[in-house]
C-alpha cells in the first residue's frame, strides 16, 4: 500500500472544490440551484484587452516559453498602474514580479520564506489558503481574531500580547475577504511598524482593492513598506480576468529575488498572448472601473434586500464582490443556515465558518450574478419566507 506524503493528512481539499461538485452533480440531475457562493465574475474583460489577446495569439513567437519574470511590457505597465492607481513608485525590473495568479503566490511566498516549525499569523475570518499552504509547507498557523465590532480591523495590541519569537510571517488581506472591511485610519502604518519591530515579514493580499471601492490603498505607499512587506495583486476581479491566472506581487529586490527562485522552479512563464492583453487591462481608463462598479453596486442592493427578507444582519458599507451578513439567531451555525437555504429554496450561499472560528454565524453572498439571477433568488426567498 501506498501511503501519501505526510502534508496530505494536515489539509483538507479546498472546500469550494468539493461543494461545487456536489452543487454541478444536482444540477445536472435536474435541480434548478442559484449558486451564490463563489466570486466567480461572469462579466467581461474590457474590449481593448479582448481586442490585444486576438491579435497576438496569431503572431509568430507568441507560442513558446516565456520569461520566468514576465515580458518587459507587463512588468513596465504594473509599474504603471501602481503609480497611477496607488501612487507607489516600484522599479519594474526588480520590485514586480508576475505570477500565475496570485493563489499561487501564496505558496510562492510560504516556500521562499518558512521553514518547518515557523509561525504564520493568519485572520480569523480569513482566505483558508493562507492556512492551508501553511500546513503543506510545514508552518504553524496561528490564528488572530479579527471581531465585528472592530470593523475586523487588525488588533495590534492583542497579537504584541501574543507569544512571537517563532513568528516568521503575517498575512492580512485589506479589503478584506469575506467581510468586505476597508483598512482603517493608519492602520497600514501600524502594521509596518508592528512587522518592522518584529522582524517579521508582512504579506497583504489585496485583489479586491477596485471593488465597490473608491479609495484602492495599497500598504506600499507607507514609508519603509518595502524593507518588510510583500503585497499580493491579482487581474482577477478587478478585471474579470479569474480564469486568465495572471496576477503579480511587489516589494524589495532581495524578496522578490527569493520568490523567484521558488517560481522559476515550479513554472514556465505565463502565455504571452494572455501577458500582453493584461498589458491592456491595466491601462482601462477611469470609465471602466466606474462602470463596473455602477453594476456591483445594483447588484448589491438586490442582496440586501434579499439579506432583509432573511432576517441577516450586515455592514452597508463593503467592498469586493461579497456581501457579509450574520445569520439569524435562531440559527446555530452559518452551515446549518446554508443548507436550509440550499435545501428551501434551491439557492446555495457560502457558511461563513469555512473562513474560520469567527465566520461561524455569518454567511458570505457573491455578487457575480446577473441581475436577473439575484432577482429570481430574491423572489424565491420571498415565496417561501
Amino acid at each position: 500500500m501506498i501511503v501519501p506524503a505526510q502534508r496530505v493528512n494536515h489539509i483538507e481539499e479546498y472546500y469550494f472544490s468539493q461543494k461545487l461538485r456536489e452543487i454541478k452533480q444536482r444540477i445536472e440531475s435536474g435541480e434548478n440551484i442559484i449558486n451564490l457562493g463563489i466570486g466567480n465574475p461572469d462579466l467581461l474583460p474590457s474590449e481593448a484587452t479582448l481586442h490585444t489577446l486576438e491579435q497576438e495569439i496569431r503572431k509568430d513567437q507568441s507560442h513558446g516559453y516565456q520569461p520566468y519574470k514576465g515580458i518587459d511590457e507587463l512588468r513596465a505597465a504594473i509599474s504603471k498602474w501602481y503609480h497611477t492607481r496607488y501612487k507607489v513608485v516600484l522599479n519594474p525590473e526588480t520590485e514586480i514580479l508576475p505570477l500565475i495568479g496570485s493563489k499561487e503566490g501564496i505558496m510562492h511566498i510560504s516556500m521562499a520564506f518558512l521553514n518547518p516549525g515557523d509561525q504564520v499569523l493568519i485572520p480569523d475570518p480569513g482566505y483558508p489558503t493562507y492556512s492551508s499552504v501553511s500546513k503543506m509547507v510545514g508552518a504553524i498557523p496561528i490564528p488572530y481574531t479579527l471581531k465585528s465590532e472592530q470593523n475586523w480591523q487588525v488588533n495590534l495590541e492583542e497579537i504584541s500580547a501574543m507569544d512571537l519569537k517563532a513568528v516568521k510571517l503575517m498575512w492580512v488581506n485589506y479589503p478584506h475577504m469575506p467581510t468586505g472591511a476597508k483598512a482603517e485610519n493608519n492602520l497600514f502604518e501600524e502594521l509596518v511598524d508592528f512587522a518592522l519591530s518584529k522582524n517579521i515579514v508582512l504579506c497583504n493580499d489585496n485583489p479586491y482593492s477596485f471593488i465597490m471601492n473608491s479609495d484602492p490603498q495599497s500598504i506600499l505607499s507607507v514609508p519603509r513598506a518595502k524593507e518588510c512587506t510583500i503585497e499580493l495583486n491579482s487581474l482577477s476581479k478587478s478585471h474579470n480576468m479569474a480564469g486568465w491566472r495572471l496576477g503579480m506581487l511587489s516589494s524589495n529586490p532581495v524578496f522578490i529575488q527569493h520568490i523567484l527562485k521558488i517560481k522559476s522552479n515550479m513554472d514556465s512563464g505565463i502565455f504571452k498572448p494572455m501577458q500582453k492583453a493584461a498589458v491592456s487591462a491595466l491601462n482601462n481608463p477611469d470609465s471602466w472601473y466606474e462602470s463596473l462598479n455602477t453594476e456591483y453596486s445594483e447588484r448589491q442592493k438586490i442582496v440586501l434586500e434579499m439579506l432583509d427578507i432573511l432576517n441577516c444582519k450586515y455592514q452597508k458599507e463593503q467592498a469586493g464582490m461579497f456581501v457579509w451578513a450574520e445569520i439569524p439567531k435562531k440559527f446555530n451555525h452559518s452551515e446549518t443556515f446554508s443548507e436550509h437555504i440550499l435545501h428551501q429554496n434551491k439557492i446555495f450561499l457560502t457558511p461563513g465558518f469555512i473562513f474560520g472560528e469567527q465566520g461561524k454565524r455569518y454567511i458570505r453572498v457573491s455578487l457575480s450574478n446577473p441581475k436577473e439571477k439575484l432577482k429570481e433568488a430574491k423572489s424565491r426567498i420571498l415565496l417561501n419566507h
